[in-house]
C-alpha cells in the first residue's frame, strides 16, 4: 500500500505540468553559519531538504581511509535516548524519508516529508535531533565495519573497480583524492568507534554546512525549518581548502585479472566545479563520449569495429581539479586494438573538438535534456545543493541554456585543447590474467 507521501509523488508524475518552471533560488546564512539555498514550491505539499557537509573521503586520512563513509552511513544508526529501529519508525510513521551518503567531497543527509506542520514538524525536530546527536553504538559500529569489508571485498571482484582505484590512486598521489571512499582492507582493520567520533566533531559543524530546501513552504517558514536543524549543531570551523592537484606525468599501468574482459581507464586531470570553462567542456564531451551512440567513441569503437558494446567519457569536476575519464570493457584478445582506437579517437578530438553539426546536436540535447534534470524536487534539491556547495552564482539556473547556446566552436575546443592538451594521460588497463594482490 502506498503512503499518503507515495501518493502524492504518483500525482505528480502523472500530471507533470503541475512542475513549476524557472525557479527562483533564495540565499542566506544561519544564526549559526550555516548558508542555505531554498526554492519555494508549492507545486506538491512536499518539502525536500539536503544537509551537505563539506566531509567527503578527503577528509580521511590515509591511515583512516574509510572514516568519512563510516561515519555518513551510522547517522543514522542511533541517537540519546533513541535506536536505530525508534528513529526509523519516527520518520516512516508520519511518511517521511531519511537517507545518507557518502562522496570524496561531500557527505549529505537527504530527507524528504510532507509539508503539513502535523507531519513536518516533528519531522524536522527528529532530523535535527539524530544529526545533532548521534550515538554511534559499539554493536552497530561492528556490524556496519564488517559489512564495509565484505562489500570491499566484493567490489574488488570488479575490474572496473579495481581499475578505478589505481586510477585514483596515481592520478592523486599525495592528495586527499588519492583516499578511496570505502577504504582499503588495511585502513578499515584499523578503525575504531572513537575515529568516527572525531570525525563527526570536526566536520559536522554547522559553518561546515549548505542546506538546501525545496518544497512548500514560505520564505519564512523556510529561515525558521533551516534554523532550527543548524541551531543544534556545534558551531565549528569551516573544513580547510583542499590542497591544489599537483601534475602527473602519464603512464599506463597492466593489472591482471581473472576475466574474461578486459576494462580500460583513461584521464587526465580536468577542472573545479567553479572553472568558468566547465560548461564548455561538458557540451565538449557530448559528441565525444557523452552522448551514447551519438559520440565518436561509441561509433568508432562499437559501431564501426565492434570492439565493445559501450565507450563512454565524462567530466567530473569536484572542488579541486577532477578527473576527465574514459572508458570501455572489451575481449581481453582485442584490448590492445581497442585501447589504441580509443586512444586515436581522443587524440584527434582534442585537436579539433566538435565540428559544425556536432556542437548543434551537443546543444541540442543538453539545453532540451536540461528540464528534465530539474523536473520533480529531488532532482532540484540535488542541483541546489551542488549550486551552493561549489558556490556557484545564484542565477545558475536561470541562464543555464543561455550560457550553453552562446557557446561557440572556438570556445569549446579552447577549453579541450587548455585541460586535455597536457598529454599526461593515465591509463589503466584490468584484465587477460590471473589475479594480484589489490587493496
Amino acid at each position: 500500500m502506498l503512503t499518503k507521501l507515495s501518493q502524492i509523488v504518483v500525482i505528480y508524475i502523472l500530471f507533470p505540468a503541475l512542475a513549476a518552471a524557472a525557479p527562483k533560488i533564495e540565499h542566506w546564512v544561519t544564526d549559526n553559519g550555516s548558508r542555505v539555498y531554498f526554492i519555494e514550491t508549492h507545486a506538491l505539499p512536499v518539502v525536500d531538504v539536503s544537509m551537505v557537509f563539506n566531509a567527503g573521503s578527503a577528509r580521511d586520512t590515509p591511515l583512516k581511509q574509510g572514516v568519512a563513509m563510516l561515519t555518513s552511513g551510522m547517522l543514522l544508526e542511533g541517537s540519546t535516548g533513541l535506536d536505530s529501529k525508534a528513529i526509523a519508525e519516527g520518520f516512516e510513521d508520519r511518511g517521511a524519508e531519511v537517507a545518507t551518503s557518502s562522496l570524496r567531497d561531500m557527505a549529505i543527509v537527504s530527507m524528504r516529508s510532507l509539508s503539513e506542520k502535523e507531519y513536518l514538524d516533528p519531522v524536522v525536530t527528529l532530523l535535527a535531533k539524530v544529526v545533532s546527536d548521534p550515538v554511534f553504538p559499539e554493536k552497530s559500529f561492528a556490524r556496519e565495519k564488517a559489512r564495509s569489508i565484505t562489500s570491499l571485498d566484493h567490489s574488488l571482484q570488479q575490474p572496473a573497480t579495481v581499475g578505478s582505484r589505481q586510477l585514483y590512486e596515481y592520478l592523486y598521489k599525495g592528495h586527499p583524492y588519492a583516499n578511496h571512499p570505502e577504504g582499503t582492507h588495511e585502513s578499515l582493520a584499523s578503525i575504531e568507534r572513537k575515529d568516527l567520533l572525531n570525525f563527526y566533531k570536526q566536520f559536522y559543524v554547522a559553518s561546515n554546512m549548505v542546506i538546501a530546501v525545496v518544497g512548500d513552504l514560505s520564505l519564512a517558514e523556510a529561515k525558521a525549518l533551516t534554523n532550527k536543524i543548524s541551531v543544534k549543531l556545534g558551531k565549528g570551523e569551516k573544513a580547510p581548502v583542499l590542497p591544489d592537484v599537483s601534475p602527473i606525468k602519464a603512464k599506463e599501468i597492466r593489472i591482471n585479472f581473472p576475466s574474461t574482459q578486459s576494462h580500460v581507464i583513461s584521464a587526465y586531470l580536468g577542472v573545479k566545479r567553479d572553472d568558468a570553462r566547465s560548461l564548455a567542456l561538458k557540451v565538449g564531451n557530448y559528441s565525444l563520449g557523452g552522448g551514447g551512440f551519438q559520440s565518436r567513441m561509441m561509433d568508432e569503437i562499437r559501431e564501426k569495429r565492434g570492439l565493445s558494446y559501450g565507450a563512454s567519457s565524462y567530466f567530473l569536476p569536484m572542488q579541486q581539479s577532477g578527473p576527465f575519464i574514459a572508458s570501455l570493457s572489451t575481449r581481453n584478445d582485442q584490448v590492445d586494438e581497442a585501447h589504441m582506437v580509443a586512444k586515436e579517437v581522443i587524440n584527434e578530438y582534442i585537436k579539433t573538438g566538435p565540428d559544425k553539426d556536432e556542437l548543434q546536436l551537443a546543444k541540442k540535447n543538453i539545453t532540451g535534456g536540461f528540464p528534465l534534470t530539474i523536473d520533480s524536487n529531488k532532482k532540484l534539491v540535488s542541483t541546489l545543493a551542488a549550486i551552493g556547495f561549489y558556490s556557484l552564482p545564484a542565477d545558475y539556473l536561470d541562464t543555464y541554456i543561455d550560457r550553453v547556446n552562446a557557446l561557440s566552436r572556438e570556445d569549446v575546443a579552447q577549453a579541450l585543447r587548455e585541460v586535455l592538451g597536457s598529454k599526461n594521460r593515465v591509463t589503466v588497463i584490468v584484465g587477460a590474467g590471473k589475479k594480484i594482490k589489490t587493496n
